[in-house]
């Protein structure tokens, strides 16, 4: 059986992938590989996987489970939900340890690069290159998440749920974009990303985290270009499904400041907790997205309250003091057996700022925006009381595009996700329900921007080589042994080259089955019913020059 199956996927394709009834989701070609070699054992346990869902529908009147997910900013693997590495770093976060002890640590992990894709990878359940939503973006782009992509709020809204975001969004400035446009009922956001909500403040200059941006720390007598420094940049704005948005955070006028990045942050933890309570009172199962933006942060307090004292990490602590305000929310509410929760980072630290940020590189080299484990390995963490053993572990490969299709399959949503292009996200029910050795990868293609930089499978890891050079030309690395990537195995596992070459070939295959699709564009800001005026100028200058 293995054989004949192996043979057609080789010989059949165009691309590995098998033409099969009723339309089945369209994976990457490694997935057909591993399908081979196990669809006869993922088949039986999917009958069990489906009767275990069944049940725990049952116990809830009937309703597939709430899905409660919870994404901080730049925090890498080993930072918080582990008592050990608190104490190594000064940096204590008992309630999400305390997350971590009531159900599944997902060890290993993998995100994008940067905050911008992994999002995407997550809504989209596709790497960040299909969608064109492939780097971050600084002030005014014309740019974000087209219309055309499926996101999973749109995926659980046609399945029959509410849906919420709170926080950070970081998918563009145009208004196909926005989350109330992209299938949730309720969004409270910002328009733009830390850079210009803590970083591009007075406060932040004057700490040396700025250099020439706020007149207060540096001025220029021979600067011409009044358009160079970006201004009245929209905040933070709320909306509902069908609706305009409006801007909350700011007057006409009135300076951003590190208070007012610091009320957005309070309110959003308000906005959230009252979400949750809202969308609990209603006959509806929910899916509810919150996004912090601490612990990015780029002030110190006026009195530090971590032993580790940076301006990052002592935010870190009052994230952690949060997070424990929603969890104990969501016990209070009688609603823990039924919600599905799902804590993690969005990539590795920012560690252009690690010295006074408190927040470093720890097991992994590098962060945020590197290829190297340190950019693309966070902590993360899932609970549901009844479905996911109690103080499990798992190693097996994961990434946050899986939790695209793992939502849909435990939401009882998979019709719903769209069968006319690739879905890079597997569905990993199986290992949430089952524990440890129960994943269904041991790959993952890593990109910056449209770059495929590297490769990981099982414990090894390629990084590509430069165009035009040879396979035994790139660096590989055996992560176990080698966790930072200092020491390239060649020599050692010259075999390995070659199959790394073919994974590259085979993805390269499919993507030119199944093309990308182009990045939204369009007008800064339409869709927000009361821009500033400084905010209008801002967009005829952006205007001017497009």
């Amino acid at each position: 059986m293995l054989r004949t199956v192996a043979i057609t996927i080789a010989t059949s394709l165009t691309l590995c992938f098998p033409a099969l009834a009723a339309k089945p989701m369209i994976h990457d070609s490694e997935y057909y590989f591993l399908e081979a070699q196990y669809m006869d054992s993922w088949a039986k346990e999917d009958k069990e996987i489906d009767a275990k869902l069944a049940d725990l529908s049952k116990a809830n009147g009937g309703k597939p489970p709430n899905i409660l997910y919870v994404l901080i900013d730049d925090v890498s693997f080993g930072q918080m939900g582990k008592p050990a590495m608190n104490d190594v770093m000064g940096v204590q976060t008992p309630r999400i340890n305390q997350f971590a002890a009531e159900g599944m640590s997902l060890n290993r992990m993998y995100t994008e690069p940067s905050c911008t894709p992994t999002r995407a990878a997550f809504l989209t359940g596709r790497h960040p290159v299909r969608t064109g939503i492939k780097e971050v973006k600084v002030a005014l782009v014309g740019e974000g998440l087209a219309a055309d992509e499926v996101t999973i709020a749109e995926v659980l809204s046609k399945a029959g749920y509410n849906t919420s975001h709170v926080g950070k969004w970081h998918q563009g400035d145009i208004e196909q974009a926005y989350p109330h446009n992209q299938g949730f009922d309720y969004a409270a956001f910002p328009l733009h990303q830390q850079v210009q909500l803590s970083l591009m403040t007075r406060e932040a200059a004057q700490a040396n985290n700025l250099l020439g941006y706020h007149p207060s720390t540096q001025s220029n007598e021979f600067a011409l270009d009044k358009r160079f420094k970006p201004n009245g940049l929209v905040t933070g704005v709320e909306a509902r499904k069908g609706g305009k948005a409006r801007e909350v955070d700011i007057q006409a006028g009135e300076e951003w400041t590190q208070a007012h990045y610091e009320r957005m942050n309070e309110r959003y933890q308000r906005q959230a907790l009252e979400q949750l309570r809202e969308l609990a009172g209603k006959d509806k199962p929910f899916f509810l997205q919150y996004w912090p933006l601490y612990p990015l942060n780029f002030v110190h307090p006026e009195q530090a309250r971590s032993q580790n004292g940076g301006f990052m990490a002592d935010k870190l602590e009052v994230l952690d003091d949060w997070f424990g305000e929603l969890i104990d929310e969501v016990d209070k509410l009688g609603i823990a057996d039924d919600t599905l929760v799902v804590f993690m980072a969005d990539n590795g630290l920012m560690y252009h700022y690690e010295g006074t940020s408190g927040l470093s590189q720890l097991i992994y080299r590098g962060g945020k925006t590197d290829f190297t484990e340190g950019g693309i390995r966070v902590d993360a963490y899932a609970r549901w009381p009844g479905a996911i053993e109690a103080g499990s572990k798992a190693a097996d490969i994961i990434h946050v595009a899986d939790l695209f299709t793992t939502f849909a399959r435990v939401a009882n949503a998979d019709e719903y996700i769209p069968r006319d292009r690739i879905i890079d996200g597997l569905d990993q029910t199986a290992l949430l329900l089952n524990g440890e050795h129960h994943g269904r990868r041991d790959y993952v293609y890593v990109y910056q921007n449209e770059l495929l930089r590297a490769i990981v499978k099982q414990e090894w890891k390629m990084h590509l080589p430069a165009p035009g050079m040879p396979a035994a030309a790139a660096g590989v690395f055996n992560l176990l042994r080698d966790p930072r990537e200092e020491h390239s195995l060649i020599g050692h596992s010259l075999w390995s080259a070659a199959s790394f070459q073919d994974m590259a070939k085979r993805h390269m295959m499919g993507i030119m089955k199944y093309p990308h699709n182009n990045l939204g564009k369009g007008k800064p800001y339409e869709g927000i019913e009361n821009l500033r005026p400084e905010s209008e100028e801002t967009v005829e200058i952006f205007k001017s020059w497009h």
